[in-house]
C-alpha cells in the first residue's frame, strides 16, 4: 500500500466530485490535506470533518481561482499551517456542454477559460514556486482534450491549454526531482454535470454507448491515478498525460 505520512497535498476545488475524492484519498494514505473551495462552506466542512476523523491535518480556505492573489493567499495559508507542501492538484473547474460554436457568448468564453486555464495556470506556477524537492503537481484534464465533443469546444480548449504547461513544466523544474503530470478523465458519474442523477441523459447514453466498459467513470477511478501520480511509484513518470477512460472513443 502506498503511504503519504508526512505529506502535506493541496487540492483545488476539493468541497465536491473529484477533489473530494481525491483530498479523501490522500488523508487515507497519511497525508496532511489544505482542502480548497469557493462558496460551497457547507460541502467543505462535511469533507475536512471526513479527512479529520482519519486522524490526520486538514485545513479549509476559501479561494477563488480565476484570481492570482486568492490563489497565493491558498498557498501562503498552507504552507503556514504545515509548513511545507509536498504534492499539488490543480483540480478546480467548470463544465459547459451541449454549447454549439455558434451559441457560445463571450461571458461563458471569460468565465471557463479564467476559471479552467488562467487558474490552472497559476495554480501550477505557485505549485512549482512552493512545492518541496521530489514533490508533485498534477494537473486534472478532461478526456475532451483528447476527442473532441460537439458542444464543448469551449470547456475542451479551456482545459487543453493547461496540458501544454505540465509539458513545459516537467522539463523546467525536473531537475529538483519534482514531477509534473496530468489525469485526462472520462466523463465522471456523481461529478460535475453528472451529479445529479438522471441529468442529461441524451449525452450520458451516447458517452456510455462509446465505452466498451458500457459505463461512465466514477470518482474512485480517478482517485486511483492521483495516487499513484503523487507516490512513489511515479517518481521517474513525468510530462505524462495518463487517459482514464475505460477504452472509450470519444
Amino acid at each position: 500500500m502506498n503511504s503519504l505520512k508526512g505529506k502535506t497535498a493541496l487540492i483545488t476545488g476539493s468541497a465536491r466530485g473529484l477533489g473530494k475524492a481525491i483530498a479523501e484519498r490522500y488523508a487515507a494514505l497519511g497525508a496532511n490535506i489544505v482542502l480548497n473551495y469557493s462558496k460551497d462552506k457547507v460541502s467543505v466542512d462535511e469533507v475536512e470533518s471526513n479527512i479529520r476523523a482519519m486522524g490526520v491535518k486538514v485545513i479549509s480556505v476559501q479561494a477563488d481561482v480565476s484570481k492570482v492573489q486568492d490563489i497565493k493567499r491558498l498557498f501562503g495559508e498552507a504552507k503556514a499551517a504545515f509548513g511545507k507542501i509536498d504534492i499539488v492538484v490543480a483540480n478546480a473547474g467548470i463544465e459547459m456542454v451541449e454549447t454549439p460554436v455558434t451559441k457560445f457568448t463571450e461571458e461563458q468564453f471569460d468565465r471557463l477559460f479564467s476559471i479552467n486555464t488562467k487558474g490552472a495556470y497559476f495554480t501550477m506556477q505557485q505549485a512549482a514556486l512552493q512545492v518541496a524537492n521530489n514533490g508533485r503537481i498534477i494537473y486534472v484534464a478532461s478526456s475532451t482534450t483528447v476527442f473532441p465533443v460537439p458542444g464543448m469546444a469551449v470547456y475542451g480548449g479551456s482545459k487543453t491549454t493547461p496540458r501544454y504547461l505540465v509539458d513545459v513544466l516537467s522539463k523546467e523544474i525536473g531537475h529538483r526531482g519534482v514531477t509534473v503530470n496530468s489525469i485526462i478523465p472520462f466523463a465522471v458519474d456523481h461529478s460535475g454535470i453528472f451529479t445529479e442523477a438522471g441529468s442529461y441523459p441524451e449525452l450520458r447514453k451516447s458517452l456510455i454507448d462509446s465505452c466498451p466498459m458500457g459505463r461512465l467513470a466514477e470518482v474512485q477511478d480517478v482517485a486511483n491515478i492521483a495516487e499513484f501520480f503523487a507516490s512513489d511509484l511515479s517518481s521517474f513518470v513525468s510530462g505524462q498525460h495518463l487517459l482514464v477512460n475505460g477504452g472509450a472513443n470519444q
